[in-house]
């Protein structure tokens, strides 16, 4: 088990404790030693004294007290002298042996001593003199209760919770910027652009915030000039493709061949440019909205009946709606069904579903062609990469990163394996909820 914590926050807090534990450590040694210790050894000194005076003129081995003066003594200073068989009835029993006061005792009358303590209702000293080993006398002490102490301990309890409160609040306070860009910085990583984060706190934070601004607008800068480069880029390069088509309309019937050629290669090019600019879009300027993902899905399969290829369909019913970009996500079926055409023969499955316990719902795709080696499938959401070993070559290699670039952009998650019967099975997870403004 780790106890010490990770996070800045954890730690501040963690350190502001052990300092307070130390803190109160210190202070309370300092209150045993210099104050509660030498108030001790006081009233030890003065009840030391007190027992002098009842023994003064008694010698070690003849004491004898008679009842008549113990009564005398009793009413002029309020200490009792008991014997070995009266203290008992009068309380002694009730008390409880103290090893540093016996000690101390015994340092003061010079000999043997032993104190008992009793704490009922008032304080009381039992202490047996070397003077007169057969009596017991009783000192009682008045003002000194055992609530005296409670300001003490409210004062170290107060002072604790205050002082973990307030280191509370200055990590909380000093972690708070850290957390905001944690979440700009998470934004940024799925190709949102956040509003520049406030520049408060620790010179230290407004530092880094200020760099963070920096590299934010920057990134978006470069976003921009990225899709003005790719627009110019497909302007220019769908003329000639143009020209092209429309001078190979003149190539003679018994040239056709050549004709159908460059109208393929025209084609696959104008395919190619559009998935460019695909992955380059900024679909979060499409809306969210709740969107029911066993319709997109009737949808898009419809429109790829057309290339008269069996697709099945099973369908989760009632499936709850999602928070969806629609034509973002038409686009992910889109791309999700025609790879899987592309690179198979036979029937493509279709099919929805959700997992109650971790509140998403997913679309899977399988084909039945020969699938993706395994330590190639993480590989494949990398822009421009391609199967070119199991699945054939051909397109940019954009397809699945655009998929993935949507689907992180929804805050989900994209999967692949091989099916155990053949074919590369594609699984997209949305969660049922999320912010709209993500």
């Amino acid at each position: 088990m780790r106890l010490f914590p990770r996070s800045a926050f954890g730690q501040t807090v963690f350190l502001i404790g052990i300092l307070l534990l130390i803190n109160q450590l210190v202070s309370y040694l300092s209150v045993v030693y210099y104050v509660i210790k030498p108030s001790y050894q006081q009233i030890n000194h003065l009840i030391a004294k007190q027992i002098k005076v009842v023994f003064i003129d008694v010698e070690h081995n003849d004491v004898l007290l008679s009842e008549e003066l113990t009564k005398r003594f009793q009413q002029a200073t309020g200490i009792e002298v008991y014997t070995d068989a009266t203290a008992p009835l009068n309380g002694l029993n009730d008390a409880s042996y103290y090893p540093y006061f016996s000690d101390e005792m015994s340092i003061e009358l010079g000999g043997p001593a032993e104190v008992r303590i009793a704490q009922n209702n008032s304080y009381a000293f039992w202490v047996k003199p070397p003077q007169a080993p057969q009596y017991w006398v009783k000192v009682p002490l008045t003002g000194l209760d055992e609530t005296d102490f409670s300001p003490l301990k409210i004062y170290v309890f107060v002072i604790g919770f205050l002082s973990v409160a307030g280191g509370w609040l200055f990590a909380r306070q000093l972690n708070r910027p850290l957390q905001g860009l944690q979440q700009a910085a998470l934004k940024v990583g799925r190709g949102e652009m956040p509003d520049p984060l406030p520049e408060h706190g620790s010179t230290e934070i407004v530092a880094v915030t200020q760099a963070f601004n920096r590299m934010a607008k920057g990134i978006s800068q470069l976003e921009k000039d990225r899709a003005l480069l790719m627009a110019g880029v497909s302007h220019d390069l769908r003329t000639p493709l143009t020209r092209i088509r429309l001078a190979s309309e003149m190539v003679s019937e018994q040239d056709s061949w050549i004709k159908e050629g460059i109208v393929s290669d025209i084609e696959d090019m104008n395919a190619i440019i559009d998935q460019f600019i695909d992955y380059i879009r900024h679909h979060k300027e499409e809306a969210l909205d709740e969107e029911d993902l066993n319709l997109l899905v009737q949808e898009q399969i419809s429109a790829d009946r057309l290339q008269k290829r069996e697709i099945k369909a099973t369908l989760y019913d009632h499936l709850p709606l999602v928070p969806l970009r629609r034509i973002a996500i038409k686009r992910v079926l889109n791309n999700l069904i025609e790879n899987a055409l592309k690179y198979s023969d036979g029937a493509i499955e279709v099919s929805t579903g959700l997992e109650r316990a971790s509140r998403k719902v997913y679309v899977q795709v399988r084909d039945h062609g020969p699938g993706i080696p395994e330590h190639e499938m993480q590989r494949m959401f990398e822009p421009f990469a391609q199967g070119d070993t199991a699945r054939g070559s051909g397109g940019s290699g954009l397809g699945l990163a655009i998929i993935k670039k949507i689907v992180d952009m929804h805050h989900g998650q994209i999967t692949m394996h091989n099916h155990a019967y053949g074919g590369l099975v594609v699984t997209v997870y949305f969660p049922l909820s999320q912010t709209k403004t993500a």
